[in-house]
């Protein structure tokens, strides 16, 4: 092989784009190297140009973008150097990619199959309809879909999110890739099938010997699939290290700061570590360090000039003026549950709410009198209640029912049965009138913050519309006096009220969504996924803040996610759902660190993490969750369970209480079962 073994080299990488008069310098000078049958992982912030460095490698940048300088080798071969109609070749025979949002990147209007399709007529020859059709089931059999042949006619809103990423990644293996660019190709899936499509990559890659280009900010899953990591940081990668020796020790203090972040049961009882600012403006020129506006190390000539790039330990090379003698120690603290002292279960208090057997039921109708015709049981007989100033986080599946369960408390969807009790008062026979006046006391806030804020509002307007409607404040100079003083509640200027939701980052508008839902006093927030979307600098910010509200206002939260190291570092007690209905609940240290049910298991032991414990069995959930309109008979997990016995396929297992403060419903702890 060229070059010296290595598939791929990228020397000196320089893309910029033209934003009106001025030039972004997405990419300012990357290099690396990638050798066959590796996977190499590029991790960082949002804006740090990991996208625009695989882009550029593809040459499918943005019409104002461009290649200004560098090279882009593969098999020795410089790809900026060929033109339009060669890369075309090179496009899906030798690299691959898979891009972050499936539901995006596939025509909707075209059945899976034929996009497909479409790959293997381009890179061929494969003759006759019957033998693409051959060929495309056995490229989805490859990345595990069930009943493949029949496939190839379905549509993508036909699929799950993990189908979809499934027939991303057959469509890019059709060509037979050297190299797979993944960029962030497991963000918007469930812990499960993160699970299984990480493990697909890895079965594919261990078959097929090919090299894999892996974006993303999620250290855990880099520490489960990457021999080497490149940290970027504004357009340039400020250190690389094999994994061992990176996670080992990061040198870089940007690298440390990011350790710092994560959330996790260790890190329960303090503040978790953010990093200041947000990545600088790529349209100017550095005079020193990019990272030293927001570095806690930085001395004077960190502003005065650029970074060397060195080695500072065999193999691990990072651009950071600290010397051996100044380093700090590693900011290494690898987060969960396996390695934290047991939290006392603290005495139960006043419930502030109390939800009994709620039923929310879609009816489906057919035919032209339109009977129903069958029954969508999105939400089947839950019941859970939450003390005062505590959070119960409600964790699993996407479809599992998790959201419904919060619109049917707040009323928003009127429940098909069963009772909501909010400070004593049953909110399911409230009329609409009364309901409206105590909706003051239940907020919401969703999980994107820019689809849920009004674009065309200043910040002000959109805070003070529910106070207006609720009645909250005598006079619109009261009124402002409060937005002004939940703005820097919420850690944010007195001048943002005039600003509009696009002139703030993710995390910023998520502090606005906050700071609307506490404008109106709430007792009780639900939270729906606030930070899947966000960094984990910036998930960092919002946690700490949502913790803080809570001691200072003694705020209840009901937090819905499946983002486990978030339950460890905030939640009291957990609820875990599937297919409409809670298989177990308890306190935080009972249900994560003794899990009763098999299928809470199965989410802990999926969690990538920097440092799985010794001996810890790892399971892997086979297919996606049943259809709400037909769920299973008897216990609705018990065709995906490893541990199912006879009774689960008939019989639906009772309530059985492992403890005062932790019950699950599963036959394993049933009478007789040892």
């Amino acid at each position: 092989m060229a070059d010296g073994g290595h598939l791929l080299q990228v020397e000196r990488l320089r893309t910029w784009l033209a934003s009106g008069d001025a030039v972004v310098r997405a990419v300012d000078g990357v290099s690396f190297s990638l050798e066959q049958n590796q996977t190499f992982a590029l991790l960082g912030e949002s804006g740090c140009g990991k996208s625009m460095t695989a882009l550029s490698l593809m040459r499918l940048l943005p019409e104002n973008g461009r290649i200004v300088s560098g090279s882009v080798r593969l098999h020795g071969q410089d790809l900026t150097a060929l033109p339009e109609v060669a890369m075309r070749g090179v496009r899906g025979r030798q690299i691959g990619m898979i891009f972050q949002e499936p539901m995006l990147s596939l025509n909707p209007v075209m059945p899976v199959g034929e996009q497909i399709a479409e790959v293997l007529h381009r890179h061929g020859p494969v003759e006759g309809r019957r033998a693409v059709r051959g060929r495309v089931a056995e490229l989805l059999r490859a990345v595990g879909i069930p009943d493949a042949a029949h496939r190839f006619d379905a549509y993508p809103f036909q699929l799950s999110g993990g189908m979809k990423q499934r027939v991303m990644i057959a469509m890019s293996l059709a060509g037979k890739p050297d190299l797979l660019i993944a960029d962030e190709p497991t963000t918007a899936l469930d812990v499960t099938i993160q699970a299984q499509v990480l493990q697909l990559m890895r079965d594919l890659q261990a078959a097929s010997g090919m090299s894999i280009l892996l974006i993303t900010h999620d250290l855990g899953v880099v520490a489960e699939m990457a021999h080497r990591v490149a940290v970027m940081y504004a357009g340039e990668i400020v250190e690389l290290a094999d994994r061992e020796r990176f996670f080992g020790a990061p040198f870089h203090p940007y690298s440390r700061k990011l350790f710092a972040a994560l959330p996790g049961w260790g890190k329960r009882t303090q503040k978790l570590e953010v990093i200041g600012g947000s990545v600088p403006s790529l349209t100017g020129t550095f005079r020193g360090c990019r990272f030293a506006p927001r570095c806690d190390l930085v001395w004077g000539l960190c502003h005065e000039a650029v970074p060397p790039w060195r080695e500072v330990s065999p193999g691990q090379w990072a651009r950071c003026h600290l010397t051996e003698g100044r380093r700090a120690a590693p900011a290494v603290a690898p987060a969960g549950l396996r390695e934290a002292a047991p939290v006392p279960v603290a005495a139960a208090g006043e419930a502030l709410l109390r939800v009994e057997d709620l039923r929310v039921h879609f009816p489906v109708h057919k035919g032209v009198f339109k009977r129903v015709a069958a029954l969508v049981k999105a939400v089947d007989g839950v019941s859970l209640s939450i003390q005062r100033g505590r959070t119960l986080a409600l964790v699993g599946e996407s479809g599992c029912g998790k959201t419904t369960v919060a619109k049917g408390i707040l009323q928003l969807i009127r429940p098909s049965g069963g009772r909501v009790y909010f400070a004593g008062t049953e909110l399911t026979t409230l009329k609409r009138s009364t309901l409206r006046r105590r909706r003051g006391e239940f907020q919401f806030i969703f999980q994107d913050p820019y689809a849920s804020l009004n674009p065309r509002m200043p910040i002000a307007d959109i805070i003070e519309e529910g106070m207006v409607a609720l009645g909250v404040g005598a006079s619109k100079e009261e009124r402002h006096r409060r937005i002004d003083d939940i703005l820097a509640q919420v850690g944010l200027s007195a001048e943002a009220r005039q600003r509009y939701p696009h002139e703030f980052s993710g995390g910023q508008r998520q502090r606005v969504a906050i700071a609307r839902a506490l404008a109106v006093g709430p007792k009780l927030i639900i939270c729906d996924e606030p930070t899947s979307a966000l960094d984990v600098s910036v998930q960092a910010q919002i946690l700490n803040l949502l913790k803080r509200l809570q001691d200072e206002l003694g705020l209840t939260y009901l937090f819905i996610t499946h983002n486990l190291s978030v339950v460890e570092y905030l939640a009291h007690d957990v609820a875990v759902m599937y297919l409409g209905r809670i298989v177990e609940q308890g306190s935080a240290p009972e249900v994560l660190g003794r899990p009763a049910h098999p299928y809470t298991r199965a989410l802990l032991s999926a969690v990538p993490v920097i440092e799985r414990a010794a001996g810890r069995p790892v399971m892997r959930l086979q297919g996606d969750p049943p259809s709400p309109l037909a769920p299973p008979p008897g216990c609705h997990f018990h065709p995906r369970c490893p541990e199912a016995l006879p009774i689960c396929s008939g019989t639906e297992p009772p309530l059985v209480q492992i403890s005062p403060t932790h019950g699950t419903r599963c036959h394993l702890h049933g009478p007789g079962i040892s």
